[in-house]
């Protein structure tokens, strides 16, 4: 299917790695102009080359999203880069781990800072340009645990149930400016950590060597899945893109939900 994203340009953060870099992959593979973003000098340059050998369109980006001032400078980069961003995905989050005796209230601000504040300072700054070309799409990564959270990790859940609040107003807030507001939840997805995590699990429960298996069976044991199976970052990648698309632009204000019908509501 064409996306008709030809052309535009997608600042993604947190690109460098995991879900961000396939989404970073999927949108420069629909001819999207992306800035691939990492804290560090050097952590968004692979991904980037990777990209460019491959014959398409990437720029990598450094900057630290937990300041003002390095949300400045990300906005410069990317407009020195291709003059400004059509399309933000505000990817980057963190789920450390804590509990309600444990984590006091530098980690529950720790968390809303990461979590909430570097897609706000992000979305602030680039949402000019989007206004003033009268068209644009931003997505927020979040989790199914923002509508079902755990007991456990609640600064966690806490923070992204603000980014899911936060994902309705803009949307209001940006009506009728050909601007698109969504938020994309994941229950567990397969990455690297997640699957050799299940992996070492199986092994002592004696599930076998099939992932397919062991994700049924891991499940189970961790969370629901009507379909019996956990997404990996691939699926993830390829929703946030049609959502991004000039394809989905009716769909605004909306909560996607990628986890098999973990959080099987009516809403």
């Amino acid at each position: 299917m064409d996306l008709k994203l030809n052309s535009k340009t997608a600042f993604i953060s947190g690109s460098y790695r995991g879900t961000g870099r396939a989404i970073a992959q999927t949108l420069a593979r629909e001819g999207v102009q992306v800035l691939i973003h990492g804290f560090e000098t050097g952590q968004a340059e692979p991904v980037t080359q990777e990209l460019c050998d491959a014959g398409m369109s990437a720029t990598a980006v450094t900057g630290d999203l937990m300041s003002d001032e390095g949300a400045d400078d990300l906005l410069a980069q990317a407009t020195a880069a291709y003059g400004g961003v059509d399309i933000l995905i505000n990817n980057y989050g963190t789920a450390e781990a804590g509990s309600w005796k444990k984590s006091g209230a530098s980690d529950w601000i720790a968390a809303y800072e990461k979590n909430v504040l570097s897609a706000v300072r992000l979305s602030q700054r680039m949402l000019p340009y989007m206004k003033e070309k009268g068209w644009g799409r931003i997505i927020h990564l979040g989790t199914i645990g923002s509508t079902q959270p755990a007991a456990r990790m609640p600064h966690y859940y806490a923070a992204k149930g603000a980014l899911a609040t936060l994902n309705v107003s803009l949307a209001k807030e940006l009506a009728n400016t050909g601007i698109t507001v969504n938020l994309v939840s994941p229950g567990l997805i397969r990455t690297a950590e997640v699957e050799a995590s299940f992996r070492a699990l199986a092994e002592k429960k004696g599930w076998g060597d099939d992932w397919s298996e062991i994700a049924r069976k891991g499940m189970e044991k961790f969370g629901s899945s009507l379909t019996g199976g956990m997404p990996d970052p691939q699926e993830i990648a390829d929703a946030v893109a049609f959502l991004a698309s000039p394809l989905a632009a009716n769909i605004t204000a909306t909560n996607m939900r990628i986890d098999g019908g973990a959080t099987a509501l009516v809403s």
